[in-house]
């Protein structure tokens, strides 16, 4: 478990998190979200005592983490998989991390096996796609065999299979009662992933709550209704004051229920082919929710 209580830090007269408080729970996957410059690496790293905080406290598994000697056997965590000896093999690098923190070194053939780098193992890393690199930076977060897992943006360069891979990864650590927390800007990814949802901006916490309790505030519902005569039945519905937009022999609308939508088809005989609701998705819930809190917005002056 991470339990953050009004943690706030500043830098000089920039408020990076300001009062956050939330808990990740074990036994399932929690996404943290939330815009560029909200403060998320900020806050993972001073989860991890990297980053000292101004006000507040942070625990995990009911201790500070800098109070462990050992880490990597409490928390694995990949904050950039970029940052490593590109001199190094995979092999030389997790055994350095090993033996740091008393691990037995079969722990490190185990966890290259687990994440695909076996056959590579003796590769220096500099020559490794960033895709591997994300791979060898989970094995590191692995290699302690640890309660509490925190992952910065792991799917960054990996191919299909790879986030496949790394999503039923994360989803059977948590089946163990790991406690996983995972920062990610794929709102797609998180969709599948996560369980819970932390999201914040500018430094201050807008939701903590289910994914589908996030998904489904944030946003208005849609319905999606199948005609031959999409211009007839677009106008109608527009005349009601909804919201349509046209894909070919389909129409998604907004503004209007399922039945209204039906009932105004019937009246002026326009034949359906297709009705239903369709809930708003992850990304327009995040969208709509943290529009106040975009720190840098395309095109717009700084």
């Amino acid at each position: 478990m991470i339990e953050v209580k009004q943690l706030t830090k500043r830098y000089g007269g920039t408020t990076a998190v300001k009062d956050l408080t939330f808990t990740v729970d074990p036994g399932q996957v929690t996404g943290f979200l939330g815009p560029n410059g909200s403060g998320k690496s900020t806050t993972l790293r001073m989860i991890l005592g990297l980053h000292e905080p101004t006000s507040g406290t942070v625990t995990v598994e009911g201790r500070p983490f800098r109070s462990r000697p050992r880490g990597l056997r409490h928390v694995g965590s990949l904050l950039d998989a970029q940052e490593v000896h590109g001199g190094r093999s995979a092999v030389a690098h997790l055994s350095a991390l090993a033996r740091s923190n008393r691990i037995p070194r079969r722990r490190v053939d185990e966890v290259l096996e687990r994440v695909g780098l076996a056959e590579v193992a003796g590769r220096r890393i500099g020559g490794f796609s960033l895709g591997m690199k994300q791979r060898l930076g989970i094995a590191a977060a692995l290699l302690g065999d640890a309660p509490v897992l925190l992952f910065d943006e792991p799917l960054n360069g990996l191919d299909p299979e790879g986030v496949k891979w790394v999503r039923d990864l994360f989803r059977g650590l948590a089946a163990e009662g790991r406690t996983v927390f995972v920062s990610s800007h794929l709102m797609s990814e998180m969709e599948h992933t996560a369980d819970q949802l932390i999201v914040i901006g500018r430094g201050e916490l807008i939701a903590a709550e289910s994914l589908e309790e996030f998904s489904a505030r944030g946003t208005r519902q849609s319905v999606m209704v199948g005609t031959p005569d999409t211009e007839i039945l677009r106008d109608l519905l527009a005349a009601e004051g909804a919201a349509v937009r046209a894909d070919g022999r389909l129409l998604t609308v907004t503004g209007l229920s399922a039945a209204r939508v039906g009932e105004i088809a019937l009246v002026h005989r326009v034949p359906l082919h297709h009705l239903s609701t369709r809930s708003g998705s992850l990304e327009e819930a995040f969208m709509e929710l943290t529009a106040d809190s975009v720190q840098y917005l395309a095109g717009e002056p700084r």
